[in-house]
């Protein structure tokens, strides 16, 4: 049976860490990062004369949902082609709308293919120390309104997805546990 994968969460709780890692692990998998669009954002907000924010209302206005749109499609081409495809976006709103995932699974099954959801579950705390870390320029306004961007940010358990797996990921032996986990679910 083919599957589209989402792994989802809020920034910084190790998504592209983990896809990339679940990817080489179910082998043949096409494997789509969303943050591969923002070369094209960022030119969006040049054209536009708007300050690079990837949480003001116009990124959210203007930008936000294309990105999704775009990567949909792309996962949806290549699931003519593979068996597996693997989206890392944050999908935050889009996982808690039951109107979208229905929608959704309604478009995989007339490609025969079924949804895997794999939310990431991190400590509010360490993911801001991993945002530090990384330090992209894509963070520096969360960064400078901690308090204020992490009020717009749902780090609970998405519900009612029945096709969902809590990828534990606050620690190295949360993430060593949840790595197999993860991969015997996808296949499973």
């Amino acid at each position: 049976m083919k599957k589209l994968v989402l792994v989802t969460s809020p920034p910084a709780c190790g998504k592209t860490f983990i896809s990339k890692k679940l990817a080489k692990a179910l082998t043949n998998c096409v494997y789509l990062d969303k943050d591969t669009l923002i070369v094209l954002s960022k030119q969006i907000f040049k054209v536009a004369g708007e300050e690079y924010n990837r949480s003001s209302d116009f990124f959210q206005r203007e930008i936000r949902d294309y990105e999704y749109y775009a990567i949909l499609d792309l996962a949806f081409d290549a699931l003519d082609y593979n068996d597996t495809v693997l989206i890392n976006a944050p999908f935050t709103d889009e996982i808690r709308n039951d109107d979208y995932l229905n929608s959704l699974r309604e478009r995989l099954a007339e490609k025969s293919a079924q949804l895997c959801v794999v939310w990431i579950h991190t400590d509010i705390d360490v993911a801001h120390q991993r945002m530090i870390k990384r330090n992209s320029d894509r963070d520096v306004w969360k960064l400078e309104h901690w308090n204020e961007y992490i009020a717009t940010q749902n780090f609970t358990k998405p519900e009612n997805i029945p096709e969902l797996y809590v990828f534990e990921n606050s620690s190295d032996e949360d993430f060593k546990r949840s790595i197999d986990g993860a991969v015997k679910y996808i296949r499973g």
